[in-house]
């Protein structure tokens, strides 16, 4: 068990992902807390297994110990599921699951804060968010939250985390036809013909509003 027990570093590797994702989404409205307050858990839900007491091993430690006897279920390279599960050899930081998982997270932190500079804007000037990302789908910043948890659940699954991401997937989903019906309230027929146009969560390849379009909302 000397690979976990660190609570130190549970909290201190929490506390970096919670704040970067905090300055970038300063959530006010009940949704936004709601959105950031589910993202938090799943982090914390993570880290505590990574590096403090690795539940899933420890429920699953009969069938993995039967499977993979030659393997110490408790050492940090074990709790890598997916490498452990698919044979892979070597240092698990060095494969190409870990390194695709590093991507997803890297590159939704980057544009989850890419995202929220043009949402902002938008909502200081009190216009509907059509620029940036937005030109492309509607919700981008869930798109974000949801390929950092993917990135999480490549590099490190537990049976907490996979049980938690479809709920949050689903919670998202809530989410983002809640905010389009306040904004259909809100800028009425302008919102309904953005949203004609641009769909909810993936691109259509090669589609980005008119220059002109954007200048009318």
């Amino acid at each position: 068990m000397s690979d976990y027990g660190l609570w130190p570093i549970v909290v201190i590797n929490s506390l970096i992902f919670i704040i970067f994702a905090f300055s970038f989404t300063r959530p006010r409205s009940g949704r936004d807390w709601r959105t950031f307050g589910s993202f938090s858990a799943f982090i914390v839900a993570l880290f505590a297994e990574m590096y403090g007491f690795p539940l899933s091993i420890y429920l699953l430690s009969g069938w993995l110990g039967s499977h993979y006897p030659e393997i110490n279920l408790f050492s940090h390279d074990a709790g890598h599921l997916w490498y452990t599960l698919l044979g892979l050899t070597g240092d698990p930081h060095h494969n190409p699951i870990h390194e695709l998982s590093n991507w997803f997270i890297l590159g939704g932190l980057i544009f989850l804060g890419f995202t929220w500079r043009f949402l902002h804007s938008a909502q200081r000037r009190g216009v509907i968010a059509v620029n940036g990302p937005y030109a492309y789908v509607r919700h981008p910043q869930y798109v974000a939250f949801i390929v950092i948890l993917l990135g999480f659940l490549l590099q490190w699954p537990t049976l907490l985390t996979l049980v938690m991401f479809p709920i949050l997937v689903r919670m998202y989903i809530w989410l983002a036809r809640q905010e389009e019906r306040e904004s259909l309230e809100q800028f009425g027929e302008d919102y309904a013909a953005y949203a004609a146009v641009t769909p909810r969560f993936f691109p259509r390849v090669g589609r980005q509003l008119p220059a002109g379009d954007k200048q009318n909302k």
